[in-house]
């Protein structure tokens, strides 16, 4: 009886290693593969599929190439010659959209799980992890008495923060709508940025703020008490002056629990989209706070009905003027010649208005669209152009 048992353990033993054996030794499929000359092959397998198609972040919105078959069960496509970047892409497969299985690497923007990739070379040196000192990242929940409840942000410090003993100036660094504490640190490429800027000798050392501008979360989707709950564009009190007027609970946190220089001279302030248009309305109302300030791709004049009714949003052109009397070091704006046409005009409307009051900035126009790849340009010009005589 004992021979039987010990027979049976064995022959469960062999089929157990034969099938592990068959996991290991199974010819891996390689995806993406980026070629020297720019282009990128991307491989599935699957022997079901009728229809197989990869929509990119290189490609325009909305559109997607066809995935061709080879053989039995191998789907492929490759890439036209692709400039140096960091991309996203997803595969459709029979109209369900999915990631790749060969690709570990994966990131969320809202409620969007992408793949993604990096082609050295160029500006997206300033994307990826470069042999230099590295600051740290840390996630830290703060009190929010304007909100009443306890918030979660992130925070960069820059490498040998720990080990000093300086104040260092503060750069607080907004996301647009759908995005939270997390994004900038994501599709940002925050960390990266500032380490080789820094690095570099390109930018100051400086401590970077990223809060969760949806005043109804605690935290990012999965992060908070709410629990796994499904990431949305738009929640309660978007856009309607709540995260501006509760702004200072995050900056009495950050000097609370930070070095730093604690002056206006010490303090920028930066947004993208959603984030541009807190960014220009926190500058207006925390008055000779800012020193530097800076819109990408702002959500300006966007509300076709005007502003909500919030004290934040009344006595635009007597704030401004306060704001040119207070002074500032740099006011910054840049947006995608291609943005949405409502976000183009705003800005164009927004510039009018400086323009008409006398308050100098400065402005680029790019390539492009609302898209990461202009944001994080942005970031990597306006970043070495603040603190710089402080």
């Amino acid at each position: 009886m004992k021979k039987i048992a010990l027979c049976l353990i064995l022959a469960g033993l062999s089929i157990s290693l034969q099938g592990q054996q068959d996991i290991f030794q199974r010819a891996a499929i390689v995806s993406p593969e980026i070629n020297e000359d720019g282009t990128v092959i991307f491989r599935l397998m699957g022997p079901e599929a009728n229809e197989v198609s990869i929509s990119g972040s290189w490609m325009s919105a909305s559109s997607f190439q066809l995935m061709q078959k080879q053989g039995d069960s191998l789907w492929v496509h490759t890439t036209q010659v692709l400039e140096p970047g960091f991309y996203r892409y997803s595969f459709t497969i029979d109209g369900v959209r999915a990631i790749d299985p060969a690709n570990a690497h994966v990131i969320r923007d809202v409620a969007s799980i992408s793949n993604v990739f990096l082609l050295e070379g160029g500006r997206a040196d300033h994307y990826k992890v470069q042999d230099v000192p590295h600051g740290s990242v840390a996630y830290r929940w703060y009190d929010s008495p304007g909100n009443d409840k306890k918030r979660r942000l992130s925070v960069y410090t820059p490498p040998g923060y720990e080990g000093s003993t300086r104040d260092y100036p503060v750069l607080y660094l907004l996301h647009g709508i759908g995005g939270d504490e997390e994004a900038w640190l994501g599709s940002g490429r925050v960390a990266q940025i500032m380490d080789n800027l820094i690095g570099a000798g390109k930018a100051k050392p400086m401590i970077v703020v990223m809060p969760n501008g949806n005043v109804a979360q605690e935290a990012a989707p999965g992060k908070g008490s709410a629990g796994f709950v499904q990431p949305t564009f738009m929640l309660p009190n978007t856009m309607d002056g709540q995260f501006e007027q509760t702004f200072g609970d995050i900056m009495n946190f950050v000097e609370s629990n930070y070095r730093t220089l604690g002056t206006k001279e010490g303090r920028a302030i930066a947004g993208l989209s959603m984030g541009g248009h807190h960014t220009a309305y926190i500058s207006l109302n925390y008055p000779n706070t800012f020193n530097y300030i800076g819109l990408f791709s702002a959500a300006l004049n966007v509300n076709p009905e005007g502003l909500p009714d919030s004290p934040v949003y009344q006595g635009l052109e007597e704030k401004l003027i306060a704001q040119k009397g207070n002074g500032y070091a740099l006011y910054w704006i840049a947006i995608g010649e291609e943005d949405f046409p409502i976000l183009y005009q705003g800005v164009q409307q927004h510039r009018k208005l400086l323009d008409k009051l006398g308050m100098e900035h400065t402005y680029l126009e790019t390539a492009g669209g609302h898209t990461w790849a202009n944001w994080r340009r942005y970031l990597t010009e306006f970043v070495p152009l603040i603190f710089i005589n402080d």
